[in-house]
């Protein structure tokens, strides 16, 4: 048997929204056997464009039973038969999680007459309920509510039938099928070609941009993951409506997912990532020579063209640094903007000429440099004769990439040009330094 079901509701989401209307048509796929339908009191306000566009109103549902005093009615109709709506996850997450709430647990296979219709009459110009029933002649009254679209989705499913639909039917209920919990736009072919191996997924909407981006050991089943648990949520209701396409870029180890999902997060910005996301403020440490022959030290924002002597993400990072610095090579806290009063000729307690001077902080600096480490972590690439390299210059993420199994490289000048050149930030700079750790086996410092 077949339940066939529609609903009007206060907004997107079960989780924080509230049914006002349902209708179930149970069917045996041959005739209608049974009818029900209410409006319900949602117990809270009905917002103003719900009721415009459904005709629903708060003195409408004022009367009407909660969905607690008709949930065991509902539950008697959809247990033991197979759900059927139009976009059928948007109709079930609210029914599923309103009735356990209600203290029942509905367990039904579910049938999405959007997904079923694609496949029993290709190449119709659009699939939602509207357009697809004007396109097979199917008329609908009392549009946007739950017994009218309901009866609409009646008929489709029996037009659907009579064009030989029982065999997309049975496949489609197969325990083995994905179609039941894919998203509404996203074909089933997208799951087929992923990979089960280590990379980055991106998900697309219908124009082909990127809404999220995440990584997994292996893409498949982390994506399948997504779709597959019943989180009645905001945030994933909407999000399943938008999922249209799949892409994926493979990668050869954790680290490597790891760092591109990271860098692809922040340049992508995708509407679904919520970590990673917050602006990185980046500082630099840089010298110049003032117009009395001073060579100075300063932190500033970091500037694009730049060259600084080093960068970090946190102000405070860089003030330790440079304090360090003065303390050991004793240079003068005015002439490193740590003292920032004016430095004037008739500060007594500093004498020394420029070249003296400049000298400390010549020395300084290369100490800095020595202090900051510079290496390649080369570790097994996805093809045999191609191994993957992550370079840090100076202390800071240089990039990342592929280079020739045989390479043995002495300095950096040996990997750039092999490697693509990526923003540095802590988190991956971090992380890299976290890996050559537990595997130092991997690491080499380079010139």
């Amino acid at each position: 048997m077949y339940a066939i079901v529609d609903i009007e509701t206060t907004g997107g989401s079960a989780a924080s929204s509230a049914i006002t209307e349902i209708a179930i048509h149970v069917h045996d796929g041959k005739k209608l056997i049974q009818h029900f339908t209410t409006l319900i009191n949602p117990e809270r306000r009905v917002p103003d464009f719900i009721t415009a566009l459904t005709g629903i109103s708060n003195a409408m549902v004022a009367s009407a039973p909660t969905f607690d005093e008709v949930a065991d009615k509902i539950y008697e109709l959809l247990s033991d038969n197979i759900f059927i709506a139009h976009n059928v996850n948007f109709d079930h997450s609210f029914i599923y999680h309103h009735l356990k709430k209600a203290g029942y647990e509905l367990n039904v296979k579910k049938l999405c007459t959007v997904r079923l219709a694609r496949k029993a009459l290709p190449g119709l110009p659009s699939y939602s309920l509207g357009k697809l029933c004007r396109s097979v002649n199917i008329l609908i009254d009392d549009r946007h509510r739950a017994d009218g679209d309901a009866k609409a989705t009646v008929k489709l499913f029996e037009k659907i039938l009579a064009e030989g639909g029982m065999e997309h039917i049975d496949k489609m209920l197969r325990r083995s099928s994905s179609e039941q919990w894919l998203p509404v736009n996203l074909e089933k072919k997208k799951i087929e070609n992923l990979p089960p191996v280590a990379g980055v997924y991106y998900f697309h909407n219908h124009k082909g941009k990127i809404i999220y981006v995440g990584k997994a050991i292996n893409i498949k089943k982390r994506v399948v993951s997504h779709f597959t648990h019943n989180d009645a949520g905001h945030r994933r209701q909407s999000f399943l409506r938008l999922v249209a396409d799949i892409s994926f870029k493979i990668c050869a180890n954790e680290l490597h997912e790891l760092i591109l999902e990271s860098t692809e997060i922040r340049k992508l910005w995708p509407q679904y990532n919520y970590a990673q996301k917050q602006p990185v403020q980046k500082y630099a440490l840089y010298s110049f020579e003032d117009n009395r022959g001073y060579l100075r030290l300063a932190i500033d924002k970091k500037r694009k063209n730049l060259p600084s002597l080093y960068c970090f993400n946190l102000l405070q990072e860089g003030q330790t640094l440079l304090r360090k610095m003065i303390e050991e090579f004793e240079l003068h806290s005015k002439l490193c903007y740590v003292d920032k009063t004016p430095f004037s000729e008739s500060d007594m307690e500093f004498t020394e000429a420029p070249l003296y001077y400049n000298g400390k902080v010549k020395n300084a600096i290369t100490s800095l440099h020595a202090q900051l480490p510079t290496f390649a972590l080369i570790d097994d690439g996805i093809e045999a004769d191609k191994n993957l390299c992550f370079l840090i210059e100076k202390g800071n993420f240089w990039g990342m990439g592929y280079i020739p199994a045989q390479l043995q490289p002495k300095s950096v000048d040996d990997l750039k040009d092999s490697l693509d050149p990526y923003t540095d930030n802590d988190f991956i700079r971090n992380s890299i330094y976290n890996y050559a750790e537990r595997n130092p086996d991997k690491k080499i410092l380079l010139n």
